[in-house]
């Protein structure tokens, strides 16, 4: 069988969850990703909302047979010795359509190889094959060394934030939207008389606009008193779909150099009474992005704009701003299939 050796790996990898513009909701999903010859498989695949069969959120008992099965210690799920590589992270359900590929051994090599996108019992090469993806040939002791330390107990990520704000009837509702797209959330307002175990569950805490900084900075001690490397984040407005972007930035610790979505910033500059802003997008990957931009009034009532969805190429992207959208006090939210960044509209002097 002819197939240059490629590298394998494995690095933690976010779906992450939020709240539409639409008043829809995304699940939030921590996933552990394949990466071949240092780059993660998932990028390869354009525009692919999916997560691998290793999800932090399954059972131990799953998890652990996922594992096996990819190890080949267990019968392929699927007919012609077939593995799902992706599926859909709402269901997991074959219909909804995943990538799939033959995984053999050749002598103490393991082999993936005729990559495609499957929706029914047997895949159609000819028809929905990933033709310029693979054959991967992996080096038998790194690629069971890779998989086997899944099961030697490491840590989940924590997928708990702690609140605290002034505004308790935003609080509720930025927990409410946390825990649906499966993100726990508990508010509080002195966090020092939290126990350090309970502390130690969390992997961010939020702070709203009115908490001042002798109060962030006696939180935060608490946090390290009790040894936890907490995630930071200083809300931005008290809107929630943009709370929620932030809270899911701050739950991704993964490299910049293994996102998607690489850079975010948003600038504004009045031009003759007129406001022209543009977003600065970096993304790693060609992958579909869209951008929202939510508004705040001079009454404190909020105003959303969805002002661009599609596909953008690996590189930096300058996408204009309806000046509607940007203007008075604004910020942006740009999403990806992997990963969510936010950014406050910056206001620049013209020239």
């Amino acid at each position: 069988m002819s197939a240059a050796y490629a590298t394998f790996g494995l690095t933690p990898a976010t779906r992450a969850g939020g709240v539409l513009a639409d008043g829809g909701y995304q699940v939030h999903r921590d996933f552990v990703d394949f990466v071949v010859d240092g780059r993660p498989l998932l990028f390869r695949l354009s525009d692919l909302d999916a997560v691998s069969p290793l999800a932090s959120d399954v059972p131990p008992a799953i998890f652990t047979a996922q594992v096996r099965a990819l190890l080949l210690e267990a019968e392929p799920p699927l007919p012609d010795g077939r593995f799902v590589i992706y599926g859909c992270p709402e269901c997991a359900d074959l219909a909804c359509g995943a990538v799939t590929a033959v995984i053999e051994r050749d002598g103490e090599d393991y082999v993936w190889r005729d990559f495609a996108w499957q929706t029914g019992e047997h895949a159609d090469l000819e028809l929905n094959g990933y033709h310029g993806i693979g054959p991967f040939r992996f080096e038998g002791a790194e690629y069971r060394a890779a998989l086997g330390a899944l099961t030697e107990g490491t840590s989940t990520p924590r997928r708990r934030v702690l609140l605290i704000g002034a505004r308790v009837a935003v609080l509720a509702k930025l927990a409410a939207a946390l825990r649906t797209i499966g993100i726990g959330a508990d508010i509080t307002q002195d966090a020092r008389a939290v126990p350090a175990e309970e502390l130690r569950s969390y992997g961010a805490v939020a702070f709203g606009r009115a908490v001042g900084a002798a109060d962030r900075a006696a939180v935060l001690q608490a946090f390290e008193r009790a040894g936890v490397d907490v995630a930071r984040v200083d809300g931005l407005a008290p809107i929630v779909p943009l709370l929620v972007a932030q809270v899911e930035q701050a739950l991704d610790r993964n490299p910049l150099t293994r996102r998607r979505l690489a850079g975010l910033t948003a600038t504004c500059e009045a031009s003759r009474g007129f406001p022209r802003g543009a977003a600065e997008v970096e993304v790693a990957s060609a992958c579909r992005v869209r951008i929202t931009a939510y508004r705040l009034d001079r009454l404190y009532r909020t105003h959303t704009r969805e002002v661009f969805d599609g596909v953008l190429e690996a590189g930096r992207h300058r996408i204009p701003l309806d000046p509607q959208a940007v203007k008075g006090e604004a910020y942006v939210v740009a999403r990806t299939t992997g990963g969510v960044l936010a950014t406050q509209v910056t206001r620049q002097e013209p020239g």
